[in-house]
This record gives C-alpha cells, sequence and structure tokens, in this order.
C-alpha cells in the first residue's frame, strides 16, 4: 500500500493520527511548517512500530514552496494512497476586533492550504484510480461559533470543497470525506472553559486517539462507498 501524507502532524489531532496509523501498519509522510524536532521526535517513536516514515516541512500557506517539495517528494516516492489535511491555526476575536491578518492568515492556511497541497497531488492520484482524501472540519464550520468568523468561514469552505471534489473523483474510486471534530482534548483547546465542556451532552471532552480512530476507518476498505460526507466527532455538542 502506499504512503499516507498528514499534513500537521507534530502534535495534537495530527500526531494522534501519525501514531494511531503507524500502529496499524501504514507507512507515513508526516509534515509540518514548524517545530521540525518535534515532528523527527515523533518519526523516531513510529520507526519503532516497523513501519516506514518520513518527514516533509514546508508552510502550507506558500503555494511555491508546498508545490515544490510535494511534487519532489512524489517523483522520488510515487504517489500517497491516502492524504490527511489537518493542519490548521486559530486567531480568534470579536468580528469587530479582528485584524485583517487574523483574517488573511487562518483562511489562507486552512482554506489556502486544501488548494496549494492538494493540487500537486490530485492528477498523480487520478492516475493512480485509487486513494483516499481525508480533511479535517471542525464543529465551528458546520454551526459557527462567536469570536471564530474567519476560522468558522475557513473550515465550512472547507466542507464545500470536499464534497465538491467528492463529485469529481468518485469515478475513480477516490474518496472525499470530512471530520468535523468538536472539543477534543489537545493544546487548542487547554483554555476551553470548564462551562464549554458541561454542554457536550457525553460531559467531556473528546480525545485525539477518537479522531484517529475514524482516519483509520476512513482509510480502510470497509469505507469505500463512503464518501462526500461531514462527520462528527462531537460527543453530541451543537453550538
Amino acid at each position: 500500500m502506499n504512503d499516507i501524507l498528514i499534513t500537521g502532524a507534530s502534535r495534537g489531532i495530527g500526531k494522534a493520527i501519525a501514531l494511531y496509523l503507524a500502529k496499524n501498519g501504514y507507512n507515513l509522510v508526516l509534515h509540518c511548517s514548524k517545530n521540525p524536532e518535534r515532528l523527527n521526535d515523533l518519526k523516531k517513536e513510529i520507526l519503532s512500530f516497523s513501519v516506514e516514515c518520513r518527514t516533509l516541512a514546508f508552510d502550507i500557506k506558500d503555494r511555491e514552496q508546498t508545490q515544490k517539495i510535494l511534487n519532489e517528494d512524489i517523483e522520488k516516492n510515487g504517489i500517497y494512497y491516502g492524504i490527511i489535511l489537518n493542519a490548521g491555526i486559530a486567531k480568534d476575536a470579536p468580528f469587530p476586533a479582528m485584524e485583517e491578518d487574523m483574517w488573511d492568515d487562518v483562511l489562507n492556511t486552512n482554506l489556502g492550504g486544501f488548494y496549494n497541497v492538494l493540487k500537486p497531488i490530485i492528477m498523480p492520484l487520478i492516475q493512480n484510480r485509487k486513494g483516499r482524501i481525508i480533511v479535517m472540519s471542525s464543529i465551528s464550520g458546520q454551526c459557527g461559533n462567536r469570536g471564530q468568523v474567519n476560522y468558522s468561514a475557513s473550515k465550512s469552505g472547507l466542507i464545500g470543497a470536499t464534497k465538491a471534489l467528492s463529485l469529481e473523483l468518485a469515478k475513480r474510486n477516490i474518496t472525499v470525506n470530512a471530520i468535523a471534530p468538536g472539543i477534543i482534548d489537545t493544546e487548542m483547546t487547554e483554555e476551553i472553559p470548564a462551562e464549554i465542556v458541561k454542554q457536550v451532552p457525553m460531559k467531556r471532552m473528546g480525545t485525539a486517539k477518537e479522531v484517529a480512530s475514524l482516519v483509520n476507518y476512513l482509510l480502510s476498505e470497509d469505507s469505500s462507498y463512503i464518501t462526500g460526507q461531514v462527520i462528527g466527532v462531537n460527543g453530541g455538542l451543537y453550538l
């Protein structure tokens, strides 16, 4: 089986996905834009599972750099079987106080990164006539969230892009699905007030491993008839 590319793999949900997939025998290509030391530590841990692993570093906002590095990797190692678009950022503020760079950085990273990463991958994937694309959206992209107009816009855009791309690729045996996590226990949610967590019907945060297990399923042959879907991992929460 071909490799699985995971963007934003150095921490949080991306790291949990990498470890879960390595334990299930997948060969991995790990990406980060910062903290290459942290990514290399993760690579060492993954190699202990007797799978192959290599790392790539690029800024997904930088279209030229992203496409150059991915083209070089594909030319050398072949096309990926799975692409997990996990890299993303949040810069929250009430909309009247939202600066231009907060809007631009979040949209260019979260939504622009979809185009920048997939553009050099898509034709080799189509020619291979098989594959899985998994896009990390958010409950904020489904329902909106105060203080996150930029983040909600980017994650909602990813849902639309997922659905449209799934229609283009279905006849090529390539599935495209989105996962919409709710409140997941990671570094990004450390400052979420306890009152918010109490609003979750299951009365707890989710775990990154619970998201990773869904990724593992969507990569499997068992999910081959599932495409164009947005699957929530949210404990029943709707903001």
